[in-house]
């Protein structure tokens, strides 16, 4: 029977310490880049193991709140967030060509994500921070998103992305980390969790809904505990189910 290939991203250069043991297992990251976490070392660090382990690499602008961990909304004038992610993609790319790799895509981090989801000047000034880089570069977008929308109007080329150990709400934004069952945390629970998403093209919600979704890039995140015993479960258990993980 065919394999098909599911890509799982992780968010990486969070401080974890964790990378050496994930990238293994994934096929696409995000790396922290300077705002709400990351440095020039952490990024190499990153980037090299992307080498290494034939991983797509992502940069993870955020935010710059580095004391909330970019998950809070920020007050910030047009300019001033312009400037920020520009910075933060100048460090990354200069980095990136240091050691010669490609940059694949972008996936905003936080509350940032979630914001320009939903925002119609928000996802504006972010798409303007990014024009240069819409030719050759991915933007990693939620599914049903303002910013998928003007993502696709102002010629960016965009992956849609699903969360395979976050709960959803009906309108399709994620249960508040504030909440007690906003991660899903045991490898079998996600394992189904993702592949009602990517075969059913449906999500279901903490209220039990079934609500339609589409992606195509999957994401575990790399603070959560038990990240790498997900990525296992999943490495283990996916090509029962005809999939394998890109790498």
């Amino acid at each position: 029977m065919t394999k098909h290939f599911i890509d799982i991203n992780c968010d990486v250069g969070e401080g974890v310490g964790n990378e050496e043991k994930l990238f293994p297992l994934i096929s696409s990251c995000n790396i922290a880049c300077g705002g709400h976490a990351g440095s020039k070392e952490s990024i190499l660090f990153c980037l090299e193991l992307a080498k290494k382990f034939n991983v797509k690499v992502g940069a993870h602008p955020s935010y710059p709140d580095r004391e909330n961990f970019g998950r809070f909304s920020m007050n910030l004038s047009e300019d001033e967030l312009i400037l920020s992610i520009k910075q933060q993609m100048h460090l990354f790319v200069s980095l990136c060509s240091q050691i010669d790799i490609e940059l694949h895509h972008i996936k905003p981090h936080g509350a940032l994500y979630n914001d320009i989801a939903k925002d119609e000047r928000l996802a504006t000034t972010f798409l303007t921070a990014l024009n240069e880089y819409k030719k050759s570069v991915m933007l990693y977008v939620p599914f049903g998103s303002i910013i998928q929308r003007l993502a696709l109007e102002n010629g960016f080329k965009i992956l849609v992305e699903a969360f395979a150990d976050r709960n959803y709400n009906t309108d399709l934004s994620l249960v508040s980390r504030k909440e007690s069952n906003a991660l899903i945390t045991d490898g079998k629970e996600v394992l189904i969790h993702l592949l009602r998403m990517y075969k059913e093209n449906e999500v279901k919600t903490v209220k039990g809904e079934n609500i339609p979704i589409i992606a195509n890039t999957y994401c575990i995140h790399g603070d959560t505990i038990t990240a790498l015993q997900i990525l296992v479960y999943l490495s283990n258990e996916l090509p029962h189910h005809n999939l394998l993980i890109k790498s």
